[in-house]
């Protein structure tokens, strides 16, 4: 493992990750850093807790919007292919659970 020292809001933090991941790390750090710099100039959120909280629901938001490459699910949203996937197991978890109560 290397240590990355790191800066977020700025406040330093140290963390560990492999070497072949160092820059994708480093992406990610820069991501979060763009996020939180908005929501702070925006002014409507103070502290760096309450920041970073804002900043992760919007990162969850991009992610669970991406949509899946060219293909037969290319025009899902990663979220919808979650609640596709849920569904199918919550469907399955039924159908399981009636066939052990008719035995």
């Amino acid at each position: 493992m290397e240590r990355l020292d790191i800066n977020l809001l700025g406040r330093d933090y140290t963390l560990a990750c492999p070497p072949s991941e160092k820059a994708k790390l480093l992406e990610a750090v820069q991501h979060v850093d763009q996020h939180m710099e908005r929501i702070k100039d925006a002014g409507r959120t103070s502290g760096n807790e309450r920041i970073a909280v804002m900043a992760a629901i919007q990162i969850a938001v991009e992610l669970l919007s991406m949509k899946a490459p060219n293909g037969p699910l290319g025009d899902l949203a990663l979220g919808d292919f979650k609640r596709k996937i849920d569904d199918m197991h919550r469907l399955m978890d039924g159908v399981l659970g009636t066939n052990d109560q008719n035995r």
